[in-house]
């Protein structure tokens, strides 16, 4: 049995949602970017919580993803995962409403059922997709261009 783990973030935001600006980073210093609220402009550098969720989000997946296909017997080659977050103003607020994983795999000598089972595991068991109160889709394609 693995201890648990604690790991940790920092931000610094100075002025109003709207006009203000921030800053986030992480002791590994992975992430030491620049903060900005999200909404419809992509213009700005940085980055904002629901892009910093989707990549945790595919992340986490394409872990466990790999973790599932090994527990049955499978050596993935790539796993390549796309998490797209929906943000919707609705009553409450802000709130992340839908989330779709978009996978795409090259596991060598893999039965396609096999890896449709893997997937599903994957995403019932991922840390992120437990965590998240959202509508969590997806789509998961085998590549057999290895």
């Amino acid at each position: 049995m693995t201890k648990e783990y604690t790991r940790k973030a920092t931000v610094l935001w100075l002025g109003t949602r709207q006009r203000g600006k921030g800053a986030i980073s992480t002791p590994s210093a992975a992430l030491k970017l620049a903060l900005h609220a999200a909404g419809g402009n992509n213009q700005r550098r940085g980055t904002n919580p629901p892009e910093l969720i989707a990549a945790a989000h595919a992340g986490s997946f394409s872990l466990s993803l790999a973790n599932e296909l090994g527990e049955a017997g499978y050596r993935p080659r790539q796993i390549d995962t796309t998490a797209v977050v929906t943000m919707e103003n609705i009553a409450a607020g802000w709130t992340m409403t839908q989330i779709h994983l978009d996978v795409i795999a090259a596991v060598p000598k893999v039965a396609e059922c096999d890896f449709v089972d893997a997937a599903l595991r994957a995403k019932a068991n991922c840390p992120i997709s437990r965590a998240l109160n959202a509508n969590i889709s997806m789509r998961a394609k085998l590549s057999r261009n290895i």
